[in-house]
């Protein structure tokens, strides 16, 4: 079991019927939390839970007295899929910024909002690294004006604005996270039909992070920002107090490197290329999350004292493959 506090919280919730969301409030839950989901499928959020969460579909049913300690912010459409036109990309944003200002327009008018505010983001913040760029891209990185750094941005600065109420804000810029949901069922999928090969050049840089280990993170970087709520609320933003972490293991690989381990992991072989250029004709834009890669480094987590219990990718994946 993860220790996320040392005493019991009350911890509101969104996105919490997700992949990662779902592994948060059962460890959340077994480690004696009060949980309240805000969601917009309420009763299937309850039956998933066996009942044992309080579940709200808007905000407004949230009384603005109810004393919640932690808000974890999880909340997104699905971010691969459909192409980026301009109807995809308002949706995009609507599921992740505006919520998020909602969040923070309920935490301005609580009469005792949480201490902390853990709002996930991605690596896309950094926008893209062509291939045979090796640079690591650290928390103080820039972003570029690419859509999907855009998106991590105004997310970004939208959880930020908690601030300004009193409440320690830490960005989680997830990479990409391997567990038995997520994608990497499906990118495993062609390896274990005997069809894996370099995706494109095979040069992308590929960032990526254990679920438990995110997990683990998000609790590591929960206690070090603990403060009561009493002392958070209604008092000057404190220096410092919005923070940014990479959720990436220090060890990122080449796409051609992470098809190789996996071939090696499930014994099938990595040896069937496959060109770029139909993906980039079919997704424009959202190619360039597959094609184009970032090489993360989780500096501040490391600075912060978090030790990994999976920092190596041919681990982390035979603990997936062997379950």
């Amino acid at each position: 079991m993860i220790d996320f506090c040392d005493k019991p919280q009350h911890v509101l919730v969104t996105g919490g019927t997700g992949f990662i969301g779902q592994l948060l409030v059962n460890e959340l839950l077994d480690g004696g939390h009060r949980v309240t989901l805000l969601t917009r499928h309420a009763e299937r959020a309850r039956a998933l839970f066996t009942g044992r969460v309080q579940c709200l579909e808007s905000l407004d049913a949230m009384a603005d007295s109810s004393a919640v300690d932690v808000v974890v912010n999880l909340a997104g459409a699905r971010i691969l899929g459909a192409r980026w036109t301009h109807a995809r990309q308002l949706e995009l944003l609507r599921s992740r910024v505006r919520l998020t200002q909602d969040l923070v327009a309920w935490i301005a008018r609580a009469r005792r909002g949480p201490a902390l505010l853990l709002s996930a983001s991605a690596i896309g913040y950094y926008g893209v690294q062509r291939a045979g760029d090796d640079r690591e891209l650290a928390e103080s990185s820039p972003p570029q004006q690419v859509f999907m750094s855009q998106l991590c941005q105004q997310w970004e600065a939208a959880a930020a604005r908690a601030a300004e109420h009193g409440v320690r804000v830490a960005c989680l810029r997830f990479g990409l996270v391997l567990g038995h949901g997520g994608a990497l069922p499906l990118m495993l999928l062609p390896i274990r039909l005997g069809l894996g090969g370099r995706l494109g050049s095979g040069r992308q840089w590929v960032s990526w992070i254990h679920v438990h280990d995110l997990l683990r993170a998000m609790a590591h970087v929960w206690r070090i920002n603990a403060v009561s709520s009493d002392d958070a609320t209604g008092t000057s933003p404190a220096e410092n107090s919005v923070q940014s972490y990479n959720f990436t293991a220090p060890q990122a690989v080449t796409q051609l490197q992470f098809n190789q381990i996996a071939g090696r992991v499930l014994q099938r072989p990595v040896l069937l290329p496959m060109p770029g250029w139909p993906m980039r004709l079919a997704l424009g834009e959202q190619s360039d999350l597959l094609l184009q890669g970032q090489r993360v480094a989780p500096v501040a987590l490391q600075q912060c004292g978090f030790e990994f219990e999976y920092p190596d990718l041919q681990a982390a994946l035979a603990d997936f493959c062997a379950t």
